[in-house]
């Protein structure tokens, strides 16, 4: 019997500890299991590095420390040295430095059939084009967030000679690749019109560990107790995930500040580039209802979730068509309501209206905004029976659909759909 080899090709995995990661820590494992071998092309962790992680999956230097090797679970990992550096110019020489020694070492590579990569960055889809073509291998790009859109929306690219570079690289690894995949069928109708052959496009969701994340009762919680007190008549709004450009939090700081006489308290957990903005406008407006939390570890995240009555995500207008947040997906799993603000035909709000799990806000100006969100909160405080109805709707709809188990085949049933087709 001939073994298939898959390299998976992404600028983060284990022990990085961030959603994508995580999401293709899973990908790599099930295409091991079903008699792939795989090989996976990285960075070192650099996103988010948790000391712990690195003790369970050390890196060993390879070329005198040209790149690291570790490995996962079995699996081969190289990883090309990269850094989260303040200076620009720094942070583009480690980028092409990623890039040409990934597009090196994946020519080292002997014998493989199958590349798979997600996005971002745009580019690791061309240096996977040039792999599969010189290695005679098919090519899977995974569309995570659309590139150049996230850029433009977020006001970080205005050269129209450089909008216009990224979107004839985006075309062509569109084209080129054997298969795109994309999560949401938004996502889809905004891509679909870029494709020469629409047939190469393909909706594969995101998913959860429902091993992981699951429904705690309160007695189950094992958070630090100074953090996160108990206070059962409270009604406990919690946001835990990266703190950044892609949220709005001015609704969350006046509903705060309007709301700071009634039983409600807000917790914001995590880091990001935003969290020093946050702690000046709690500290200026002494809100003392929201409590600030540093990055929690992901084992701890079920505990988190089940704290919590209600979880909110608040999408900032230029990034809301452009991302999906992943922990929409854990938060379904653990039985848990959402509170979304995001426009009406947005990825999040097309996922969760269907679901009846989530009180969905489509309001634009910050006053309407603000106004839901406490009508919502002042019904809460009355009664919360309807939590647990809109929990337990969700934890139905993971469990059917959305499943690691379900999710992860789709992914290996594309490769051999690819390469039974050569």
């Amino acid at each position: 019997m001939v073994i298939r080899k898959v390299l998976i090709h992404s600028i983060v995995f284990s022990p990085d500890g961030v959603s994508t990661a995580y999401l293709y820590n899973d990908i790599a494992l099930r295409f091991r299991e079903e008699g792939y071998e795989v090989l996976v092309l990285t960075t070192t962790p650099h996103y988010n590095v948790l000391p712990s992680e690195l003790v369970k999956q050390p890196l060993k230097k390879k070329v005198l420390g040209l790149f690291y090797e570790s490995d996962f679970n079995g699996i081969r990992v190289l990883h090309v040295p990269q850094k989260k550096f303040r200076s620009s110019i720094l942070r583009i020489i480690g980028f092409i430095y990623w890039h040409v020694l990934s597009f090196f070492l994946g020519l080292l590579q002997k014998d493989i059939n199958l590349i798979l990569s997600p996005s971002p960055p745009l580019t690791i889809g061309i240096i996977n084009l040039l792999i599969g073509k010189i290695k005679g291998a098919k090519v899977v790009y995974n569309v995570q967030e659309i590139y150049p859109d996230f850029l433009i929306n977020q006001g970080k690219l205005k050269l129209k000679p450089v909008i216009s570079f990224l979107k004839w690289l985006e075309r062509k690894v569109y084209n080129h690749s054997d298969a795109v995949t994309t999560i949401d069928d938004i996502f889809y109708r905004t891509i679909k019109d870029r494709f020469n052959d629409k047939s190469k496009l393909s909706i594969i969701p995101n998913f959860v560990d429902t091993e992981l994340y699951k429904p705690l009762a309160h007695f189950d919680h094992n958070l630090d107790s100074h953090c996160f007190q108990e206070k059962n008549s409270c009604l406990k709004i919690m946001y835990a995930g990266n703190i950044g450009h892609a949220q709005a939090w001015e609704p969350l700081l006046r509903v705060a500040k309007n709301l700071s006489d009634k039983d409600v308290e807000f917790w914001v957990i995590g880091e990001g580039v935003m969290k020093p903005y946050l702690e000046e406008q709690i500290r200026l407006l002494d809100l003392k209802n929201i409590h600030l939390v540093p990055y929690q570890k992901r084992e701890l995240m079920p505990s988190l979730i089940a704290f919590a009555d209600l979880h909110f995500i608040f999408m900032s207008p230029e990034m809301e068509g452009q991302g999906f947040p992943s922990k929409v997906y854990t938060i379904m799993a653990c039985s848990k309501p959402l509170l979304i603000l995001s426009g009406e035909n947005t990825p999040i709000c097309n996922f969760l209206k269907p679901t009846d799990c989530a009180y969905l806000i489509h309001d634009r100006q910050i006053e309407d905004q603000c106004r839901e969100i406490e009508r919502i909160i002042h019904n809460l405080l009355l009664d919360k029976s309807e939590l647990q109805i809109l929990g337990k709707n969700g934890f139905d709809h993971i469990e059917n659909t959305y499943s690691r188990h379900i999710v992860t085949k789709q992914y290996v049933d594309l490769g051999n759909k690819m390469l039974n087709s050569k």
